[in-house]
């Protein structure tokens, strides 16, 4: 008796009895039907950042204005110089970062080395986005350096300690960044979700929390959603990408954003999910239109 070819029979047949063969159902046509069904108006469950980065070939202004027309509300990853141009089309910048030390990624606040110049990094940028009407900043760990996970923890919870006064007097929330270090930052520290939420646990501060990079913390530790439900009390921003390659999070990548997206909406979240994936194709706004439309569930 073939018993394979009888399980094939058997599933093919109720499937067919249930009408599921007329369907056409593979992972492009999902995602295709639910930009269909989105259209350009958002649905609002999910506040939509982009990265400004991930678009450098576009004049800044004219990127801001596209943004706009796409229905998202925030351009981030931008400089104090780059938020009067933001403003001006009524957008915000869910993420801003400084100047200098305090946006380097492999020289971070594990190294006492950096502390001195990053505190006062922090403590000129910290006043600044409060004025300008924002509540966040990025911030990184740097790279290990041959330094222990845990010394390196105890590192940046003494530096970070010291400026968690100035951020409480000034509603700002330091966020610091989970990035592989198998793929694209080689020997960087707060490379797990587990280990940042350590360090937030230790610095005792709601003015210090993670943002979580869903690239990134696929590449490194996947199980995704699981880790959103288990540590979402920690996390205060997300970013997107698709995986393998970070470019488009359609079907051409590993991962299934709506469910993602539900996962957070789920937890409470009320924050911003940034773009940050690089588009492949020629038409960077329709790429960045079409992973805006994948993330704003129903």
């Amino acid at each position: 008796m073939n018993r394979k070819a009888n399980r094939r029979t058997a599933l093919k047949n109720m499937a067919a009895g249930a009408g599921l063969l007329s369907l056409p159902w593979n992972m492009e046509t999902a995602f295709a039907s639910s930009e269909k069904i989105l259209g350009p108006k958002l649905n609002g469950k999910i506040n939509h950042s982009v990265c400004r980065w991930c678009y450098s070939k576009i004049p800044f202004e004219t990127f801001v204005q596209e943004a706009k027309k796409i229905g998202l509300t925030s351009v981030e990853l931008c400089g104090p110089d780059e938020w009067p141009i933001i403003k001006k089309y009524g957008l915000t910048c869910a993420l801003p970062w400084g100047e200098g030390l305090t946006k380097s990624i492999d020289k971070g606040f594990n190294d006492p080395a950096n502390h001195e110049e990053l505190i006062r990094g922090f403590e000129d940028i910290i006043p600044k986005v409060k004025e300008a009407g924002y509540d966040k900043i990025i911030c990184f760990s740097g790279n290990r350096r041959g330094m222990s996970d845990i010394d390196g923890m105890r590192n940046c919870a003494v530096a970070l300690r010291k400026l968690m006064p100035l951020a409480e007097k000034h509603n700002v929330t330091l966020v610091m960044e989970l990035l592989n270090s198998k793929v694209n930052h080689k020997d960087y520290m707060c490379d797990r979700t587990q280990w940042g939420a350590g360090l937030c646990d230790m610095i005792g501060s709601e003015k210090f929390k993670l943002l979580y990079d869903i690239y990134h913390m696929q590449i490194q530790e996947g199980d995704v959603i699981a880790t959103i439900r288990k540590y979402n009390k920690y996390i205060a921003h997300y970013h997107t990408g698709g995986v393998p390659g970070r470019h488009e999070i359609d079907e051409t990548q590993e991962l299934y954003y709506p469910a993602i997206m539900k996962a957070i909406v789920e937890t409470g979240y009320k924050g911003f999910v940034g773009q940050e994936f690089i588009p492949s194709r020629k038409d960077d706004i329709a790429s960045l239109k079409q992973g805006v439309s994948i993330c704003d569930i129903v």
